[in-house]
């Protein structure tokens, strides 16, 4: 106590430096201003006086006139009374926002006046409303084989100069082997395993990406949840003939060698996991249209939602 700002020490015991003094004396100028400007604001709208005022706060006439002046030394005590007496909370006096025209403080004295009911419902929206901030900017694209997925999404990185990422391809980088080999060696739980930690990851990583994500993650439950939770969601559809054909177009025969069930499997698949699927945010059907309208459509979709 009684020490001048000028003998004030860091957390290392170190002297202040002098224009951190001046800083701190013109800050404290400012605040002391602000304040004395928003007790007479706030007297004048409840129409007091400043006897009445100091009658109903248990401040003097001379120390509330000093406060108003921005002059007064206030105590967190004495302001206190005051904003008691006004009818308004202490942080209003001491803001740098103007508590009558911010809509913060508006919200925030809304909220203390609402029942509990409409607290919680506020507090629900709020929290969904800043995940959806969050997430808005990794966006994954969801789909079976063949759907366009890393076609669509490398051209989505392209026009918004975002990474693009494919998750199996992040999957063999983390486990130094082919996603078959992950397969091979751990399973499909082995791998389902893999897929959740990457996706997690990625999440806690990349603010802003283009996730391309193999078509069996909304088979589990947890991971496909967590998914919806971090990203801005597409599904990529298209018709089971087309998934076969770009398949195939691929290079990749195995679905249809030695299987003349393979069509009718294929549209099993889909018809299985449409419910999950169209959990998405969003859906794109690449169905009769080129990669080129596809990714223009997806393009327009994300630019209108304010994704990218």
């Amino acid at each position: 106590m009684g020490r001048g700002l000028s003998e004030i020490t860091n957390f290392r015991g170190e002297a202040a430096p002098a224009d951190a003094e001046a800083l701190a004396e013109e800050r404290i100028a400012a605040l002391m201003a602000r304040v004395g400007e928003r007790v007479r604001r706030a007297r004048d709208r409840k129409g007091l006086t400043r006897m009445a005022l100091s009658a109903a706060s248990g401040v003097s006439q001379r120390y509330l006139a000093q406060i108003e002046a921005g002059a007064g030394n206030v105590s967190i005590a004495l302001l206190l009374r005051v904003a008691v007496a006004l009818d308004c909370r202490v942080e209003w006096l001491t803001a740098e926002d103007d508590p009558w025209t911010s809509d913060a403080f508006h919200v925030a004295d809304l909220f203390r006046r609402a029942g509990a009911e409409a607290k919680a419902r506020a507090l629900t929206e709020l929290g969904a409303s800043a995940v959806r901030g969050e997430r808005s900017r990794r966006i994954a694209l969801v789909g079976l084989r063949g759907a366009g997925k890393s076609t669509l999404g490398a051209a989505l990185g392209r026009r918004f100069a975002t990474q693009f990422v494919e998750l199996d391809r992040d999957i063999e980088e983390q486990a130094g082997m082919p996603v078959a080999d992950v397969m091979a060696l751990y399973g499909a739980e082995g791998y389902r395993r893999l897929e959740r930690q990457a996706i997690e990851r990625i999440a806690a990583t990349h603010p802003s990406l283009v996730l391309a994500v193999a078509g069996g993650v909304v088979t589990e439950p947890e991971t496909y949840r967590a998914l919806l939770a971090d990203f801005s969601v597409v599904w990529i559809k298209a018709s089971p003939a087309e998934h076969m054909e770009r398949v195939r177009a691929q290079g990749d025969t195995r679905p249809m060698a030695g299987n003349p069930e393979a069509m009718k499997q294929l549209e099993a698949i889909l018809d299985a996991r449409e419910a999950q699927y169209a959990r998405a945010d969003a859906r794109i059907d690449t169905q009769g249209k080129s990669a080129g309208q596809s990714a223009d459509e997806l393009a327009a979709l994300v630019e209108a939602r304010g994704w990218l």
